[in-house]
């Protein structure tokens, strides 16, 4: 009789993921905590992964997806309807726990009014406190009973300002083998085997590629004069981002010496790395897959120079490292040029040093593949774990799910 659904009181999880990164983490737990509580309840806010793990979607994540201040503020009223909207249909269906994933602009505000009524409350993905503004973990504990963090140095950071924090590991290093094999990934994009390929990543977004773009190129041009064999391989993250980085390239002064080498595509760019021998990419998420990869680097990158003298002058930034392989060493494991370093000759002899020195490359692959390790935690099971954890330690209030009896 206990295990009949009937007489099993149903777990209810609301979640909230609003792009295709947080719909995957989304779908990958969901999964985990099914096999926890195979009679689960899941709704909320997600995409086609999530939706296909067993989730009732009650909005689409693409009702989330809006990029740039403009964007914002046109779809501002709609996305404050929604959200008023979401919380209340959330607080009324009494869940056991909300889980917001990612969309810290989003999440952590239906998190803090659900938290306030008695929900127990998690954000999944811990914003980047670790390198700016590290106030924000006690504003973010308002809001989140538990955060579970994808870094082993996050958790530490919340410690100190009083908040539940858990590293769970990052899903990336789940997937990605620890030893990739260039050879195959090279066939799979039908590139030569025999020549040196750099990839170029100037970024996803559309702002970054203009802000890049013409030094990452010009770059590549001054590594391609010194080696006439190389490939240059551009993947792009969206037609959007292909449109500017190709109105970037039909402007630029070296465009005609590097027509022969380079070659644009769309997407691939996770199986481009492992074929590559040398990336040259924008900071960001992209330098923990180039990392994964187990491929060397050169990670520029620059802000508008109000922007940054603001950072920089109101000691926001907290960190020596920017690209996520050194922050995670703490040490330089490769080069880092930040705004006025980020120029093409420094970005090519960075470039040209990984492709002259093959023992600095061995040297480096041990490094990326204990920090893989390290990552490599299993991360939908550990994060279900520590939701599960929440929900079973803590009695319910009268405002969340099982303890009216109506289930």
């Amino acid at each position: 009789m206990f295990n009949d659904p009937v007489h099993v009181p149903r777990k209810r999880i609301a979640l909230v993921a609003g792009e295709a990164s947080g719909d995957l983490l989304g779908a990958g737990l969901v999964e985990r905590l099914k096999q926890r509580w195979p009679h689960a309840e899941f709704v909320g806010i997600g995409g086609d992964t999530m939706r296909a793990a067993g989730m009732d979607t009650w909005f689409d994540a693409s009702e989330l997806s809006v990029m740039g201040l403009a964007e914002v503020l046109r779809h501002l009223p709609r996305l404050l309807r929604l959200r008023r909207e979401l919380r209340q249909r959330v607080l009324d269906w009494k869940p056991d726990v909300f889980i917001g994933i990612d969309a810290p602009d989003f999440n952590l505000g239906v998190e803090r009014w659900l938290k306030q009524r008695g929900i127990r409350t998690v954000h999944y993905v811990s914003p980047s406190v670790w390198a700016w503004r590290e106030k924000r973990a006690a504003k973010i504990g308002l809001s989140a009973d538990r955060v579970l963090c994808l870094f082993p140095m996050e958790p530490a950071i919340y410690e100190r300002h009083g908040v539940d924090a858990r590293f769970v590991g990052h899903p990336l290093a789940d997937t990605m083998p620890l030893e990739p094999d260039r050879d195959a990934a090279r066939r799979e994009l039908g590139l030569a085997g025999d020549r040196p390929l750099l990839a170029l990543l100037p970024g996803s977004r559309v702002g970054e590629i203009e802000r890049l773009g013409n030094d990452f190129l010009a770059a590549a041009a001054r590594v391609l004069a010194a080696e006439p064999a190389l490939q240059v391989v551009a993947p792009m993250a969206s037609g959007h981002a292909r449109a500017a980085f190709e109105r970037v390239l039909a402007a630029h002064p070296d465009a005609a010496a590097l027509h022969p080498a380079l070659r644009v595509i769309d997407g691939n760019a996770r199986t481009l790395m492992i074929a590559s021998d040398v990336i040259l990419l924008a900071s960001g998420t992209a330098t923990l897959e180039a990392m994964l990869a187990k491929r060397p680097m050169v990670v520029g990158y620059r802000v508008a120079d109000l922007t940054y003298r603001m950072v920089k002058g109101l000691g926001m930034l907290k960190v020596d490292h920017y690209a996520l392989p050194n922050v995670l060493a703490g040490e330089p494991l490769v080069p880092e040029l930040m705004q006025h370093d980020c120029t093409p000759d420094k970005l090519a002899d960075a470039l040209l040093r990984w492709l002259r020195d093959p023992a600095a490359v061995a040297r480096l692959v041990p490094r990326f593949l204990a920090l893989h390790e390290q990552l490599r935690c299993d991360a939908s099971k550990q994060a279900a774990d520590a939701v599960a954890g929440l929900v079973e330690a803590v009695p319910a209030t009268a405002g969340a799910g099982g303890a009216d009896g109506h289930r």
